[in-house]
């Protein structure tokens, strides 16, 4: 049950129970009967307003951005304040990210074959996987082959392209490293 519906169950001028003994009833603490949302202060309002127009302006700038922005039109504030206020506001920076799950339309999909198995011996599964990593001027793809009995990364690369190349690589020298495994999961199987 949500606090808003607990605390219309309480009754101020209850005949025979107190605030207290019916907070604990629907177990609410009576600190949350008594609070008051406190609305937007017309400070912050003002600020709101001024980071919507930057954004609506540029909608490719981040919080550091639209706070340098503001700071040069003379309203200062906080990276961190900007960047709560444009979640609060729903505003995210358009940026270019990168597609690393997009499947080819003509790949198959295999189902998932490690549902309840126990995997317990090193070598028996290992599993792969693709992650980007940002930089100054963009990404870098991050592939890892890692063995899922002793959680260790057996093999690594970086590349700044999503060829499969370097994850070819990677698995290569984990084979080589530490022979071939048993089974081999990646996301599609």
């Amino acid at each position: 049950m949500s606090p808003a519906k607990k605390k219309a169950m309480i009754h101020r001028d209850h005949p025979y129970l107190s605030v207290s003994q019916q907070c604990k009833l629907v177990k609410l603490s009576r600190s949350a009967f008594y609070y008051l949302p406190v609305g937007i202060s017309a400070a912050t309002l003002e600020l709101m307003k001024a980071i919507d127009r930057v954004f609506t302006k540029y909608p490719f700038f981040g919080s550091r951005q639209i706070a340098a922005y503001l700071r040069r039109d003379g309203v200062i504030a906080g990276r961190h304040r900007v960047r709560r206020l444009m979640a609060k506001m729903g505003l995210e920076a358009i940026y270019k990210r990168p597609r690393t799950s997009q499947p080819h339309p003509q790949n198959k999909v295999y189902p998932y074959l490690l549902r309840g198995m126990t995997i317990n011996r090193p070598s028996q599964v290992w599993c792969s996987d693709i992650t980007f990593i940002p930089v100054k001027h963009g990404f870098l793809y991050l592939v890892a082959i890692m063995d899922w009995a002793t959680r260790k990364v057996l093999s690594w690369r970086l590349s700044n392209t999503m060829h499969a190349d370097f994850c070819v690589e990677a698995l290569k020298e984990a084979i080589a490293r530490f022979g071939p495994p048993e089974i081999m999961n990646t996301d599609q199987g």
